[in-house]
This record gives structure tokens, sequence and C-alpha cells, in this order.
């Protein structure tokens, strides 16, 4: 079984995407300058979306930590964020499999702004 190029492209689009652990080769690439603008663009949208998961996720957590009546609604958004990061990472899994244009209202264009 002979992979094409453009297989081995989506390939790369598909580990972009894999929460937490895809932000490492969207970073590499993206500090490298390599890959089509496609790579590369879904490279800074994942990037986007997991610095802003991260963010809310730290955010959350150390509210939960310091507030003493709050502490179990902020506790349930942080899971709720968590949870919608991963949801959101499979749906543009999703989308890269049937081969459909990956985008996000806002983020898309938030992660657009990037070198």
């Amino acid at each position: 079984m002979k992979f094409d190029n453009s297989d081995t492209k989506h390939l790369n689009l598909y580990l972009y995407l894999v929460p937490v652990l895809g932000f490492f080769p969207a970073v590499w690439t993206l500090y490298q300058r390599k890959g089509n603008p496609q790579e590369r663009a879904v490279s800074r949208l994942a990037c986007t979306l997991a610095f802003v998961w991260l963010t809310s996720y730290v955010l959350l957590e150390t509210s939960a930590k310091s507030a003493e009546f709050m502490t179990l609604p902020l506790l349930i958004m942080s899971s709720v964020v968590t949870s919608s990061y991963f949801v959101i990472s499979v749906a543009l899994m999703y989308r890269v499999w049937k081969r459909q244009p990956i985008s996000l209202p806002g983020l898309s264009d938030l992660s657009n702004r990037l070198p």
C-alpha cells in the first residue's frame, strides 16, 4: 500500500489536531516555517486552541484553589472547558477526514493574525 503526497499531508493535519500532544508538532511546523498554507493554518489553529484551553484551565484551577465559596462551580467549569477542547479537536479531525475546510468562528480569525 502506497501513500501519495496528499495522504501524508492529511496525516500531518491529524497529528496537529491531536489534543495536547498535537501542540508540539504544530509549533515545530510553525517554528521551521515549513508546510503548505493549509498545514500552517491548521498548525496556527491547533496552537491557538491549545493555548486558549491551557490558559482557561490554569486560571480556573487557580481560582478554584483560592476561592472559598465558588470552588465547585469553578471546578465544574474547568472540566467543561477541558471536555470542550477535546470535543472540538475530535470534530476538527473529523472535518479533516471528510476533507472539509477547517475553521472555527472567532478562533480561526484570531489564529490567522499570528505570524
